[in-house]
């Protein structure tokens, strides 16, 4: 109550900062006839001035005005775009480590250069994520002009680049990414060996902005990135794995589609091992201990059967699996399940089945993005996960208000109570529609729908295109002509693709098609001047056929993706109409809303055939979604909670194995690590420093058998206590490596002492992230026993990372005591 009277007098928390962000703008706008007075070299002159203030000590808040205030003018002068007002809002809150919603067509990557050029002014370095390598470099090459003209270097860094080309541009004051090259090689950087090839080492993460923030901070955050390498797992498995599972009865397991879970049941569980003991590949029963591998096996199998579906998460071309991106409906080119899942479904595909990976370092996207010292994001669509981006990344979301009144009309839902009956009400809207030239956009959430409604379509005689996974390649061609006047696309995930549909088609590409094979620059002009012409006149025709119309074919889990569907129509207040088609049959109704959505329909009573148009649905459909956003919210959270474990290991052993490379005198971690090992062999004894080693037998031969075994000396009768064993132990590497140095020379010495000790943590390292996911894969049976599956967690990683570290330590020594350096 008192919240609702103090948001009625001041506003709430987004219009206060709003208004707060707007006085900034305010100050920007008086500057604005100054900047505008200056010469090229005298803004050039006047941001370099700027730059040198801010890395002598001014704040990044006190040198904003201006900033921005140039960049405005830059953008004005060198790519004919002035940042509006609400921009100029929209920057300073990324400024502030916010995320700027603005509504499709605002011009966000416009917004952007605010910030990035006042972050870039410390040197410290900025980049600019998006989802995929053509928005980066679209993005970079449009931008480039502003922060030149200031001074500021430019750069993008693209995914099969070569190594220099990467450093070089991960090197300049703002660096264009996507979020997957940016993470994988962020891990790679940690697994090299020599500081010179390394990206970030004189960089690290300092400010970020993140386009399509809720894409990569959310939807793509399910997975963590992993980098893997050949594992030995017989591919046989899986085909006898699969054929197993294929026999299994509707009574042998239990399908969750809510939590997109599958468990085999009693009668499964006996099912499988008869199979299972008949084939010869299982002894005793499923869920013992030695047969961990066996039940991982068997239920990914179970999950590739009823979990995934072809046409819909994945497709078969070429005789091999490719995974979709359920957020854009592209093609996840290189992208692979993890743990055995892909070779299930490429068992069940019957296609060639390719070796498992294991895991050589992981990341989630939650911790790669919090390693940065201020983050910000901008999108279409983040209100609706406020709670997760402040939970995570402490980052608040700011309604950024549009420059143009929003012209769109969101009409209600039309819910059918058969798939037929709906496809057969498209049909008639998009004839209707289509009649007076008005260019539509169908939004489906699988490429099987999308396929389905084509070939609806193309019995009704209806011409149209089709963009899914199967044809992403003519993705540009076909967003480039979807608001033509009289065109008809048929889309899935249209709104993860990160491109705007402008009524009456793509000025930029039809100046393109039509000027490429052109060199008479006069015919050129000429051209542009007649394409520009006939641009509008098709324009004028789409906005007198009511602009574009959006029909959702179904709705999507989220409330944010079905909003980024709607905001393909409508932008920068053009005209245009939105409406969803439901029926009861679509996945969402029937699994969330089924019984629920029946009963009223049953209440208000609807006739087969008819539209359902009502606020009750409405309300119902909503709530479906907002159970699966806090589904998929907790499943995050989870993933974050386990990988928030490894992390502090994580950072533990960069950090440790970045000392080594930078380190160019091993030996007095030779030292410490003679001790740490000694340390570590009394304390099994019972043992501590200080204590005379005389007076244990058990610790003398013990000491004995290691000097003995490991480094073919007998000298532990001597010791007292432990400084003595660990200098005897150290004076033995140091004799042997100052012959080696003798022989050799120095520098080859402590490269072979790297090169050891690198070579060894990475073994060590990887083997932890093998055990950890084997671990995963179970550990949520110890509920079973009422013990929480994370302390249990916690307590086997922490457990065996000390233990890689003791072995570290003993590996090491002993790989150092036995090494031999070939002329």
């Amino acid at each position: 109550m008192i919240k609702s009277i103090i948001n009625a007098v001041l506003g709430n928390s987004n219009d206060r900062a709003v208004k707060q962000y707007r006085q900034i703008a305010n100050n920007i706008n008086g500057l604005e006839k100054e900047i505008q007075s200056l010469n090229d070299d005298k803004l050039l002159e006047k941001s370099l001035e700027l730059k040198a203030k801010v890395q002598n000590g001014m704040t990044l808040e006190e040198a904003l005005p201006l900033a921005f205030a140039l960049v405005r003018e830059s953008g004005r002068r060198f790519a004919n775009m002035r940042h509006f007002d609400v921009q100029l809002i929209g920057g300073i809150a990324m400024h502030y480590g916010n995320i700027a919603e603005m509504r499709t067509g605002e011009g966000k990557t416009l917004v952007c250069t605010l910030p990035a050029y006042l972050n870039a002014l410390t040197g410290k370095g900025v980049h600019i994520v998006s989802v995929n390598d053509y928005l980066i470099k679209r993005d970079c090459d449009w931008m480039r002009p502003i922060y030149e003209g200031l001074g500021i270097s430019v750069g993008c860094v693209l995914d099969q680049m070569p190594h220099k080309e990467k450093a070089e541009n991960y090197g300049k004051d703002i660096t264009y990414v996507n979020n997957s090259t940016l993470g994988f090689d962020y891990l790679r950087d940690n697994m090299k060996a020599d500081p010179a090839e390394m990206f970030f080492l004189n960089k690290p993460f300092n400010y970020c902005i993140v386009d399509e923030a809720d894409s990569i901070l959310i939807d793509e955050a399910r997975t963590p990135l992993i980098i893997s390498g050949p594992s030995v797992e017989n591919t046989e498995m899986y085909i006898r794995i699969n054929a197993a599972i294929v026999l299994l009865k509707p009574d042998d397991f239990v399908v969750i589609e809510e939590e997109k879970s599958v468990h085999l049941t009693e009668n499964g569980v006996d099912t499988i091992e008869k199979i299972l003991n008949g084939y010869g590949i299982l002894s005793g029963q499923l869920y013992d201990d030695k047969n961990f591998r066996i039940v991982n096996h068997v239920q990914q199998s179970l999950k590739a059967h009823k979990l995934f579906t072809k046409n819909k998460d994945y497709i078969v071309k070429d005789g091999e699996v490719l995974l979709i991106d359920e957020f854009t409906g592209r093609i996840l080119a290189g992208r692979r399940y993890s743990e055995g899942l892909h070779q299930a479904i490429e068992a069940k595909e019957g296609v060639e089945i390719q070796r498992e990976n294991q895991t050589l370092a992981s990341i989630t996207y939650q911790n790669l993005f919090r390693m940065y010292k201020k983050l910000a994001g901008m999108t279409g669509t983040a209100k609706t996960e406020e709670e997760e981006f402040i939970g995570i990344y402490n980052m608040k979301v700011i309604a950024i208000p549009t420059n143009n009144p929003v012209a769109r009309k969101d009409y209600e839902d039309s819910v059918f109570l058969t798939k037929e009956q709906k496809n057969k009400a498209i049909i008639e809207l998009v004839k209707e529609a289509n009649g007076k030239g008005q260019p539509i956009l169908i939004g489906t959430a699988s490429v099987e729908y999308s396929e389905a409604l084509s070939d609806v379509f193309r019995q009704n005689g209806i011409v149209h295109e089709v963009l899914n996974a199967k044809n992403h390649e003519r993705e540009a061609k076909i967003i480039s002509d979807a608001g033509k006047f009289g065109a008809i696309t048929i889309s899935t995930n249209m709104a993860g693709r990160g491109t705007d549909i402008k009524l009456g088609g793509n000025i930029d590409a039809m100046i393109l098609d039509g000027t490429q094979n052109i060199e008479d620059e006069a015919q050129k002009a000429e051209i542009i001047v007649q394409i520009k012409e006939k641009y509008e006149v098709e324009r004028q025709k789409v906005l007198e056929a009511g602009g574009l119309l959006v029909i959702g074919a179904e709705r999507y889990e989220s409330r944010r993706v079905d909003d980024q569907l709607r905001g393909r129509s409508g932008r920068q207040g053009d005209k245009g109409e939105t409406i969803f088609m439901l029926s009861l049959e679509d996945d969402l109704l029937r699994i969330f809303g089924g019984d629920r959505i029946k009963s009223i329909v049953s209440k208000l009573g609807f006739k087969p055939g008819e539209a359902m148009n009502h606020s009750m649905l409405t309300r119902v459909i909503r709530y479906s979604q907002k159970r699966i956003e806090s589904m998929n919210y907790d499943m995050r959270k989870n993933i974050l909670k386990y990988d928030d474990v490894l992390n502090q290991q994580r950072i533990f052993m960069y950090t440790k194995r970045l000392n080594i490379i930078k380190n160019k005198d091993l030996m007095p971690e030779i030292k410490n690590m003679c001790h740490d090992f000694l340390t570590h062999t009394c304390a099994q004894a019972g043992l501590v420093a200080g204590q005379n080693l005389l007076n244990n037998q058990i610790v003398i031969d013990k000491i004995k058998e290691i000097f003995g075994r490991e480094f073919g000396k007998d000298d532990a009768q001597n010791f007292e206590n432990i400084d003595i064993a660990a200098q005897s132990l150290y004076n033995l590497c140091e004799d042997k490596l100052n012959g080696c140095i003798l022989q050799h020379s120095s520098n080859i010495v402590d490269s072979v002492l790297m090169s050891i000790f690198i070579s060894t943590l990475d073994e060590l390292w990887q083997s932890h992230l093998s055990m950890m996911t084997a671990l995963m894969d179970g550990i949520h049976l110890r509920s079973y026993g009422q013990k929480d599956p994370l302390n249990e967690y916690k307590i086997e990683s922490y457990r065996n990372f000390d233990l890689i570290m003791t072995l570290f330590i003993s590996m090491s020594l002993h790989r150092i005591m036995a090494f031999e350096i070939q002329d």
